[in-house]
């Protein structure tokens, strides 16, 4: 693509285009962008645009294709073609620093994101000059340029916050601190110094004040791996303006929103989580500096509006010091602890408008901040945090003075419930608080206050309400005892749990979305626990009395509004299906049609990935259920599903076709003779490349293919025979791939276990090699593991002797280089019980029934090959890796392609192709040396005793003698 001005305005035309809300004119635009993204000088014709374009529009839409563009194409991976040639990537790191930093502030945003996306993979190798440009740019004195170099460093250098110590980042910080530490801090003296100057001037401040709070952010960046000499030498000057920050109060920088923070208030709330960081981390070297920062953000904490973000990364700040043994003496006093929790922690716990409306109106992120606990960030999550905290070395005093509290509180209610249910509301909050030490995802609380008792609690003040009738009265209560009972599903007895459960069933009819949501979460949780003896804490027999409501209140609660795609209502489906297996079977016919409706219904536009997942897996558990007690069942399933999963194939829906292919493959493995011609009708369709370009179908369409191969091979070698290269053509494409080269043996493992032996004939040897070229090109411990099963695989089907020939006839002697260079030395490399079974019945034909390896030059390799053998059976697998692979992240894939997400319920059986051929490899190894020796007498004890090593003579004596056979 050429620079010209008939390219740029074709590029506006489809930009116009992919804006517009008619599918009809949207989804062509994109894809045609989609289509010319390879060509070169593509992405500096988006550059070109939002740099000279007039319309604002065009602008803001080149610059968010161009970061999306980036942040799919930059990255190269291994075995992927560059999609970004050289001389386009050269001169977008020469253009895009200016660029980012001469555009108005929604394009600067964009364009920095991209800049940090390169930087991810350049920087500082490949992008040896971006600091110095950047930190150029500090000396214009133009705020609007400042901040765009402080937005992109802080993105670029945010992810020293969560990586992992190695001396490459090492190296890494060194050279940015170098750079840009000091530059940092005299643009941190110089900006403060403007603040006064300007006090008084409201614009100018708040330009000010977003440049401190990304200086601050960068300090915290910067300080979080080490402390880092530079700042620990000017230390005296970061603390002291931060703690005169943190003092400040300028009535121009406030804002009257309560829930919303201002500037003033973003600013302290970074000062609180640097002083955290250093408290935590380098408490020596902070602590003369300590208690003047416990004093100011204590007071801050008091005199504080509502400010949530300063709230909340104070508290933090507290809980974080309060948890260290030698500042606890700053917390002893009753009166402070008194203090801390009457003027912080209670009114901190309140429910407040601004909850109140997000349960009502907002309930999707309520629940995700609640429930998933990304409430990280939320002053009642803070205030739970510093509870844990004090109690960590004042467990007694605190639970006394909030068992006070939770009284009052609960007293307050009984007065009006009506009109006090928030005080019901706090009190059930500090109880949690109090009574959880610790918790997982998995398992709700797994230690608690001792203190508290939880059941008591459960019985008068959770069930009640709970066992009101009217399941939509006070819903924030219902949803806090539904909560309740999902963080301590483990101290409450199980007895009380049961009778909870038609309870839960029956809010799950509730019109508020948390209620009806948290029911449906909280049977699942229930049904997910654990009893005695490693089965479900409940059983089938136990909820078998609920099964109808159950059933009918889960489906009936994806009608209520705002839950048609809720997550977690359909993942209790699936798990209340998967508890009470056989028992859902009367149910099937109407579920599955209701499955198949909202299947049919969010393949129109799927946007709720956990949603769609749970729904396959549930259709996978209807299959499974009714075929296990019903074989001839599927075909009921197979008519209830072809007609949505074709709409899905033509449609080319991309996310739901990884998940169909795996739901055909459990059908297919359901049918117990040929393959119907439905299925046979889809064969070559299969084998089309563009389905295989992305990686997430790749699993899912080998298991298929796999599927096709064990059902009806005489089927495809009759009917589909010129198919045969096609399938093939997708091995050679999975071989050649460091990621997916395993996929490529599995297929290649089904067509020599299944396909009739004259139909692949042709092929073999150009199969062979192929993997050869492989070898030799790029040789990685998971290739030659499969390589090793596949070979003995290959020995099994043709006999020993074929795969002896198939290697000469490639090159002389190329059998025994295969035996001493690969099978030999390798062979302790292999996993996994059936592919072990498969390389020593394999190796034991090599051994025993091929007669080169008695008579030829090969000979000298039989001893050492029986002794890999015994070593196979004897000695622990080899798990070493060489060192150069070790680093390599093989399933790293390229940006946003559709991941392969494997359904559980969809597993495959794993399948052992030698069968009750051989049930004991030892065994069958002692009877085929016995039966070798019998035709050739004297020959295999001399080998065996003279050249094999003690040890392993001693091991083949046990397989003899366990096999009642001698060697003759």
């Amino acid at each position: 693509m050429e620079l010209s001005d008939a390219n740029l305005q074709t590029l506006t035309e489809y930009l116009k285009k992919t804006l517009d809300p008619d599918p009809a004119i949207r989804r062509p635009a994109e894809k045609f962008l989609e289509s010319v993204e390879g060509n070169q000088n593509y992405p500096l014709l988006l550059l070109t645009l939002l740099e000279k374009s007039q319309d604002n529009v065009i602008k803001v839409c080149a610059s968010v294709t161009f970061k999306n563009y980036i942040k799919r194409n930059w990255r190269i991976v291994e075995d992927e073609p560059n999609k970004i040639c050289e001389a386009d990537r050269v001169a977008i790191k020469a253009n895009i620093v200016h660029l980012m930093l001469s555009s108005p502030e929604q394009i600067q945003k964009q364009l920095s994101d991209a800049i940090s996306i390169i930087g991810r993979e350049d920087f500082p190798q490949k992008w040896p000059d971006l600091l110095t440009e950047m930190v150029n740019r500090f000396q214009s004195g133009d705020f609007h340029v400042i901040n765009g170099v402080l937005r992109t460093a802080h993105s670029l250098f945010k992810r020293y916050r969560h990586e992992f110590k190695s001396n490459e980042l090492w190296t890494e910080i060194k050279l940015v601190l170098d750079a840009f530490a000091l530059p940092l801090t005299n643009l941190f003296k110089a900006t403060i110094e403007l603040c006064s100057t300007h006090a008084n001037d409201a614009s100018a401040l708040r330009i000010l004040f977003s440049s401190l709070i990304l200086i601050s952010k960068l300090f915290y960046s910067l300080n979080f791996q080490d402390l880092p000499e530079f700042f620990e030498d000017n230390m005296e000057t970061w603390m002291n303006n931060f703690h005169t920050l943190l003092t400040l109060d300028n009535k121009l920088l406030q804002t009257d929103d309560e829930e919303e923070a201002g500037l003033l208030e973003l600013l302290k709330s970074q000062i609180c989580d640097n002083a955290a960081l250093y408290a935590q981390k380098y408490d020596e070297e902070f602590q003369r500096y300590l208690p003047r920062f416990v004093t100011a953000i204590w007071n801050l904490l008091v005199t504080t509006g509502q400010e949530i973000s300063v709230l909340h990364n104070a508290i933090q700040f507290l809980a974080s010091v309060c948890e260290r043994p030698h500042y606890k003496n700053l917390f002893e006093d009753q009166n402070t602890l008194t203090s801390i929790c009457e003027k912080v922690i209670v009114p901190n716990m309140e429910f407040r408008a601004a909850d109140e409306e997000a349960f009502e109106d907002n309930s999707e992120e309520y629940i995700r901040r609640d429930l998933e606990g990304s409430d990280i960030d939320t002053r009642r999550r803070a205030a739970c945090d510093l509870v844990r905290g004090l109690c960590k070395f004042f467990e007694g005093p605190v639970t006394g003075i909030f068992s006070g509290y939770v009284n009052s509180m609960l007293q307050e209610y009984a007065k009006n419930p009506s009109v006090n249910w928030k005080h019901k509301d706090a009190a059930i909050y500090l109880v949690t608080s109090l009574a959880s030490k610790a918790q997982t995802q998995k398992h709700g609380i797994t230690q608690a206050n001792e203190l508290v008792n939880l059941t008591e609690f459960f019985v008068n003040h959770i069930l009640p309400d709970l066992k009101s009738a009217n399941v939509n009265e006070f819903p924030v209560l219902k949803a806090d005892g539904i909560k309740y009972i999902m963080i301590f599903r483990n101290q409450v007895p199980k007895e009380h749990l049961l009778v909870s459960i038609p309870l839960l069933i029956n809010h799950l009819q509730a019109e508020s979305i948390v209620v009806h949501t948290y029911a449906a979460h909280a049977l699942e949780r229930l049904f997910t626990m654990r009893g005695p003896n490693n089965t479900t804490l409940f059983t089938a027999a136990e909820i078998a009395p609920f099964v109808e409501i159950l059933l009918t209140n889960l489906f009936k609660a994806l009608t209520l509004p705002g839950s048609s795609e809720n997550e977690y209502i359909m993942k209790a489906i699936m798990r209340s299906f998967s508890l009470l297996q056989e028992a859902i079977i009367p149910y099937i016919p109407t579920l599955i049609t209701q499955l198949t409706q909202k299947l049919l219904a969010v393949s129109k536009n799927p946007s709720k990935p956990h949603f769609n997942h749970y729904m396959f897996e549930a259709i996978c558990l209807s299959i499974r259920i009714t075929c296990k007690a019903n074989p001839a069942a599927v075909v009921n399933f197979e008519e209830a599903l072809f007609l949505v999963f074709t709409e899905i194939l033509q449609n080319d829906v991309q996310e739901f076709i990884p998940y169909v292919f795996q739901v055909m493959s459990l059908l297919l493995e359901t049918h117990k003779n040929d393959i119907p011609s439905s299925y046979m009708a889809l064969f070559p369709h299969l084998l089309q490349p563009v389905l295989w370009e992305r990686t997430g179908n790749i699993p899912a369409l080998v298991r298929l293919l796999q599927a096709f191969l064990e059902r009806g091979s005489n089927t495809i070698a009759s009917a589909a025979a010129d198919k045969i290269p096609g399938l093939l053509g997708v091995f050679q494409k999975l071989i050649a791939s460091k990621a997916n080269d395993h996929q490529g043996f599995y297929l290649l493992n089904s067509i020599i276990e299944h396909m009739p032996p004259e139909s692949v004939d042709q092929y073999r040897k150009q199969i062979f090699i192929l993997l050869f070229q492989r070898l030799q090109n790029s040789k990685t411990t998971k290739f030659i593991k499969s390589f090793l099963v596949f070979i003995n695989l290959y020995c099994i089907k043709y006999g020993a002797l074929a795969l002896q020939e198939i290697f000469d006839s490639i090159q002389p002697k190329m059998f025994g280089m295969v035996l001493e260079k690969i099978i030999i030395p390798e062979i302790q490399k292999v996993s996994g019980n059936v592919e072990k079974k498969i390389c020593a019945v394999g190796i034991t034909k090599l051994l025993t029934e091929c007669p080169p390896m008695m008579d030829t030059e090969y000979t000298k390799l039989w001893t050492p090959l029986l002794q890999s053998l015994i070593g196979l059976f004897e000695l622990p697998e080899d798990d070493t890796i060489p060192d150069e692979e070790h680093f390599i992240d093989i399933e790293d894939t390229p940006g946003y392609q559709t991941a392969f997400s494997q359904l559980a319920f969809a597993g495959k059986k794993e399948h052992d192709p030698v069968g009750q051929m051989v049930n004991n490899p030892k065994i069958h190894l002692a009877q085929s040396l016995h039966k070798l020796s019998t035709a050739c007498p004297g020959r295999v004890p001399s080998m065996v005793s003279t050249s094999l090593n003690a040890e392993a003579l001693q091991y083949l004596q046990g397989y003899l003698q366990a096999a009642s056979v001698t060697l003759l």
